[in-house]
């Protein structure tokens, strides 16, 4: 997408702009959408989203981080759903601005609540309007917007699709104009705070939620055990998949292994393509009773 939308701010910009929104609303889409790849996991499912994850957008008169959080949502209270909820709170209160992303023509109430929480960071909101290629006729959103804006003060209102790759570049000007004159914080080169072990995991637990979208109720934790370079240049990955009952191992591994090879083969193919290596990964299915309620495992997986 063309940059020359900022140019006319005469000194750099940089900060952190930190998503907000119910889950599913579109905000890991709406991140990779706007880095122009893939750096946050993306599936069907509510709460793929865990930890708080940073995409740079790097453009000549600014330099955006974008901070991906887990949807703000009233949860079982489970140690996982506090520990994303918590995250998410955190990554509010460290921003410069908050783009809160709300689905055209919907509002329910976790927006509600996630409203609530980003105004209570006392920021600059930007409001998100999310998904609206799928509103027909386009003037049914008229109405949709002026209730929008009269639920808070926004700096702006901006309509747009993630999927599509529609008005981004109007959203990439109001952050940048909205974001503190300084230099860039992060290397110009740089597109992710997170590790190559980090982006290997979540792209295996990404593939895996996909293929066992129905039969997991909780998804699964991956976790990496070894990374190193084979003699041939390969980058080897031995990784652990955590589970939480003996009878989910049998679901992961699938029959004669086929599902296991399959989820791995699907990861291996997209590292290959994201980072620019050739992989090899070895997937090991292992039980761990009640991980998504025990906060110390969580925190040893990565999660808080």
């Amino acid at each position: 997408m063309g940059h020359s939308h900022v140019e006319f701010m005469s000194e750099f910009h940089s900060g952190f702009a930190a998503l907000a929104g119910r889950p599913n609303v579109g905000k890991s889409t709406l991140v990779n959408a706007l880095i122009g790849q893939k750096v946050s996991i993306v599936t069907p499912k509510p709460q793929t989203t865990r930890t708080r994850l940073i995409g740079l957008l790097n453009l000549p008169q600014a330099q955006i981080a974008l901070v991906d959080t887990p949807g703000l949502h009233h949860g079982p209270e489970r140690a996982l759903n506090r520990a994303m909820n918590r995250t998410a709170a955190a990554a509010l209160s460290d921003a410069d601005v908050v783009l809160f992303m709300v689905e055209a023509l919907r509002w329910t109430e976790e927006d509600e609540l996630a409203l609530r929480r980003a105004r209570a960071t006392q920021l600059p909101l930007i409001a998100v309007v999310n998904k609206v290629d799928r509103v027909r006729p386009r003037a049914r959103l008229l109405p949709y917007l002026a209730e929008l804006s009269a639920r808070h003060d926004f700096l702006e209102v901006v309509p747009l699709s993630a999927q599509k790759g529609e008005n981004l570049a109007e959203l990439v000007r109001v952050i940048a104009r909205a974001l503190p004159p300084g230099p860039a914080g992060f290397p110009p080169e740089q597109i992710t705070d997170r590790s190559e072990a980090f982006r290997i995991a979540e792209t295996i637990r990404e593939k895996l939620t996909l293929e066992l979208s129905e039969e997991l109720p909780y998804g699964v934790a991956v976790e990496i055990e070894q990374l190193m370079t084979e003699p041939d240049g390969r980058r080897s990955v031995a990784a652990a998949i955590w589970v939480d009952r003996p009878g989910q191992k049998a679901i992961v591994i699938g029959a004669g292994g086929e599902r296991l090879r399959r989820v791995g083969r699907a990861a291996r193919l997209e590292l290959n393509r994201l980072l620019g290596q050739r992989y090899h990964l070895s997937l090991w299915v292992k039980v761990r009773a009640g991980w998504a309620d025990d906060a110390r495992a969580l925190r040893q997986l990565g999660v808080q």
